[in-house]
C-alpha cells in the first residue's frame, strides 16, 4: 500500500527515448536517453538519484543497466510481472520513498523488440523445454495471442460482445494516435478496415492486435521536499493496487474477468477517489479485448457493458466521454514489449498540460485533475493500477 501520510510521493520526471524504428540503438543505449530525458525534465541530475528500478534485460537488469546508467543505488527493484512491472514497480518505488528507505527512484526501460525481429534475432520465445506450468501449453502451440483470442471469445459468448465493439477500440486508438506525431501508425482506420484484414487469431485480425516497435521509457518519483527543485510541476502519486492471478489458463477462474479487478479497487480505495473523478485512463493495450475488459473491472461500467461502453467515439480524446489511450496506445503508437511504463509517462504529460493536440480537458475546460494508468502483464496474469493527480 502507497502511505502518501509519511511523505508524498511525485512523478517529477517522465521521458521516452526515440520509439518506433530505431535500427541503430540497442536497449542499453535506449534505457539511457530515456532516462537522460526524464532527469532533465525534472532538472536533477544523477546524484539525486538514490533508488532504481528496472526488468526486461535478465535476471541482472538493475544492477547491469545502473551500471550503465553510472549510477549506484542504495534501493533496487527488480520486480517483472510483464506488462504491468512498471505500474508495480511505481507502487513498491512510492512505499518505499513514503517510509524514508529512497528520495529519488527512476525507472527504465529500453527495449529493441522490432529492430529484433528484423535482424532475426530470438528473444524470449518459449521452447518446448519450459517448465512449470506453461509445460502443459506449450508443447499445444498454444502461444500468447491464442490466449488472449481465446478470452475475448468467452466474453462475447457470455456477454454478447461483437467483434465491431471490439473493433472500436482499435478505431479509436487510433483516431488519438493521429494526433499524436510521434505515433508509429496515423492514419485513420474504420471498423471495416479492421474486421477485413488478415486473420491472426480468432475472432483477432491484424488490427486487433499491438504493434511491435523499439524504444524506452523512463520516470523519475521523489519525494515532495524534493519538487522545489525541479522544473516541472509535481504529478501526485494517489494510490496504487498490485494483483496476480494465474500462469496456465487452466487456472484461471474467470475468462471474463481480468487481475485489474483487484488491482484498481485497492489503488482507488488507496486514493480516496472512484473510477467517476477519472478525466482519462491510459490502458494496456497488446489486444482490444484488453482495453475492453479493463474498462470494466475498474469500474467504468458493468462486466458485460464493456461493448456498448466502447461505442460511440467514448474513447477518443476529440468529444471522447472518457479518453483512453490517449497517444494511440499500443495499438497504434508505441509497444516495445513490456509497454507499462510508457502508460505512466502518456498519464505524467496529461495532467502536466503537455501533451499538444492530444490534451485532455478537465470537467472545468482546464487541465486535467485526476487520471489512472492500469498495466496488464502475461495473458492476464497480472496488473498493477495507479491513481495520479495533480494539485
Amino acid at each position: 500500500m502507497v502511505t502518501v501520510s509519511s511523505r508524498r510521493v511525485a512523478v517529477v520526471g517522465a521521458a521516452l527515448s526515440d520509439c518506433g524504428r530505431v535500427d541503430d540503438a540497442t536497449p542499453y543505449a535506449l534505457h539511457a536517453q530515456a532516462a537522460r530525458r526524464a532527469l532533465a525534465d525534472a532538472g536533477l541530475d544523477r546524484a539525486h538519484v538514490d533508488g532504481f528500478a528496472s526488468a526486461g534485460l535478465g535476471a541482472l537488469a538493475p544492477v547491469e543497466v545502473a551500471d550503465y546508467l553510472g549510477l549506484r543505488p542504495t534501493w533496487v527493484d527488480s520486480t517483472s510481472v510483464g506488462g504491468s512491472t512498471w505500474e508495480v514497480m511505481a507502487a513498491h518505488a512510492a512505499d518505499a520513498i513514503a517510509a524514508g528507505h529512497a528520495n529519488a527512484v527512476l525507472l527504465a526501460y529500453g527495449s529493441t523488440a522490432r529492430a529484433d525481429i528484423r535482424a532475426g534475432r530470438r528473444t524470449g520465445t518459449f521452447a518446448f523445454g519450459a517448465r512449470g506450468p506453461l509445460q502443459f501449453e506449450v508443447p499445444y502451440g498454444h502461444t500468447l495471442i491464442a490466449k488472449y483470442a481465446m478470452a475475448a471469445r468467452r466474453h462475447m459468448l457470455e456477454h454478447g460482445t461483437t467483434i465491431e465493439q471490439l473493433a472500436e477500440v482499435a478505431v479509436q486508438a487510433r483516431a488519438n494516435a493521429a494526433l499524436n506525431p510521434d505515433a508509429m501508425f496515423r492514419t485513420p482506420v474504420t471498423v471495416d478496415d479492421v474486421l477485413s484484414g488478415p486473420m491472426i487469431a480468432d475472432p483477432f485480425t491484424k488490427l486487433h492486435c499491438c504493434l511491435r516497435s523499439d524504444g524506452g521509457a523512463a520516470v523519475l518519483l521523489a519525494a515532495e521536499e524534493y519538487v522545489r527543485d525541479c522544473r516541472t510541476a509535481p504529478v501526485w502519486i494517489l494510490g496504487a493496487g498490485e494483483h496476480v492471478s494465474h500462469a496456465s489458463m487452466t487456472e484461471w477462474d474467470d475468462f471474463t474477468v481480468s487481475p485489474a479487478a483487484v488491482s484498481g479497487r485497492l489503488a482507488f480505495e488507496r486514493a480516496g477517489v472512484g473510477p467517476a473523478e477519472m478525466d482519462f485512463a491510459q490502458i494496456y493495450d497488446a489486444f482490444t479485448y484488453m482495453t475492453l475488459v479493463t474498462l470494466e473491472d475498474l469500474g467504468f461500467c458493468g462486466k458485460g457493458e464493456g461493448g456498448a461502453f466502447v461505442e460511440k467515439g467514448r474513447l477518443r480524446v476529440e468529444g471522447g466521454e472518457l479518453p483512453v489511450n490517449t497517444d494511440g496506445g499500443g495499438l497504434s503508437a508505441q509497444h516495445p514489449g513490456m509497454r507499462g511504463l510508457f502508460l505512466l509517462v502518456e498519464a505524467v504529460r496529461q495532467l502536466r498540460g503537455e501533451a499538444g493536440a492530444r490534451q485532455v480537458r478537465g470537467r472545468d475546460g482546464g487541465l486535467p485533475r485526476l487520471g489512472v494508468a492500469s498495466g496488464t502483464g502475461g495473458w492476464f496474469c497480472s496488473s498493477g493500477t495507479v491513481v495520479l493527480g495533480r494539485e
